[in-house]
């Protein structure tokens, strides 16, 4: 590596490098980033903390389908179910799921808690 070190006039050292070496340096820095962000990924997996999401699930989400609904289908609930575990009635759930109504902050905990998410998977 062929680096040239300059001090600033207030002390401050400086290295100067060709710009491929300093090219290949941030990108071996984002490589290790990744990998460690995996390794924490898997780690947090195999605790049980993360889960893996089926890409139909995530589609209908990205298209902009009802999350709570996507969830709940994707957890194998009914409205009936989703609704009784929340402790929220059955009515007012499917008018959040169709966008007729805004739950409260804490229905959405709620039914974030029934469906063992946490409220920014909701969001």
């Amino acid at each position: 590596m062929a680096e040239q070190i300059i001090t600033t006039p207030s002390g401050e050292r400086l290295v100067v490098m060709p710009e491929a070496e300093f090219l290949a340096l941030r990108e071996a820095a984002e490589d290790h980033q990744d990998a460690e962000a995996v390794r924490t990924f898997r780690s947090r997996l195999a605790a049980g903390e993360e889960e893996l999401v089926p890409a139909d699930v995530a589609n209908r989400i990205i298209d902009g389908e009802s999350r709570i609904r996507v969830w709940r289908e994707y957890r194998g609930l009914t409205s009936r179910q989703l609704a009784e575990k929340a402790d929220v009635s059955t009515a007012y759930l499917s008018q959040i799921e169709t966008g007729a109504r805004d739950g409260s902050f804490e229905t959405i905990k709620r039914i974030a808690h029934a469906l063992d998410l946490s409220v920014d998977d909701l969001a």
